[in-house]
């Protein structure tokens, strides 16, 4: 089974393996999401949507549906 960062629980990382979507994983690894990298979840707002992570040394914001198209490992 397949986890994305959207799985992910406050506190928790792991480590980008690819992208579900090709036309969105370039915007996002233009943003440091690169195959490879550690992402942790830092925390979700409120209402759920958007979600931050540590990503390449900075806290980096994606909605919920941004982050689902991360795979990690």
């Amino acid at each position: 089974m397949s986890r994305s960062a959207s799985d992910l629980k406050p506190g928790e990382a792991g480590i980008i393996k690819g992208y579900q979507d090709n036309v969105i994983s370039l915007k996002l690894m233009e943003m440091g999401c690169l195959p490879g990298e550690t992402i942790k979840l830092n925390f979700r707002a409120p209402l759920g949507d958007p979600i931050s992570f540590d990503v390449a040394g900075y806290s980096l914001s994606l909605r919920i549906s941004e982050a689902a198209n991360i795979l990690i490992e």
